[in-house]
């Protein structure tokens, strides 16, 4: 599938078979993950594969208790290393938002090109999650994603038209 069908494509998925994910397969989404742009190129991140059912089943009361990760065959958990990203995006932040982004971003197109289904979780407790993963003080979950062969298709959701969203020269 090419980039342009993954993104159009592509859906969140609340619910998974049980089909186990080949490793070639996560090897190749993980990849595509390695390979996303970052701020100075310092690449501040890690990513947790859970595979474990009790440490999946663990993470839904951190989860906002959405049950539905814990179906999907692994969980991807995206980490920023704070003390290794740019200190000074746009002169008032700091980088890990954005480049762990475009990381999970790219994770997730890849999934959907393997014909996997994923779903950005950002409903979570980075205290409980940490807590269940071992995740050190200095170190920042950014998100987390269920991922799976998908067993549902859900319908496309609207979208803003262009005009809407984009302007010329100058905000409008």
């Amino acid at each position: 599938m090419d980039v342009y069908n993954a993104i159009k494509n592509r859906r969140s998925i609340r619910k998974y078979r049980s089909t186990p994910i080949p490793e070639e397969k996560l090897k190749n989404i993980l990849n595509a993950a390695r390979l996303a742009p970052s701020a100075k190129n310092l690449q501040p991140w890690k990513f947790i594969i859970v595979r474990d059912e009790e440490i999946k089943r663990k993470l839904i009361p951190a989860c906002n208790n959405q049950k539905f990760i814990a179906e999907a065959p692994i969980i991807i958990a995206g980490c920023a290393l704070e003390d290794e990203c740019f200190t000074y995006m746009g002169g008032y932040t700091s980088s890990y938002p954005v480049d762990l982004g475009i990381a999970v971003t790219h994770l997730t197109l890849a999934a959907a090109s393997e014909g996997l289904g994923t779903c950005w979780i950002g409903s979570f407790k980075e205290e409980k999650v940490k807590e269940v993963l071992g995740i050190p003080n200095n170190v920042r979950v950014v998100g987390l994603t269920p991922v799976g062969y998908p067993d549902e298709k859900p319908e496309r959701r609207p979208r803003k038209n262009p005009d809407e969203i984009v302007c010329y020269d100058k905000y409008k």
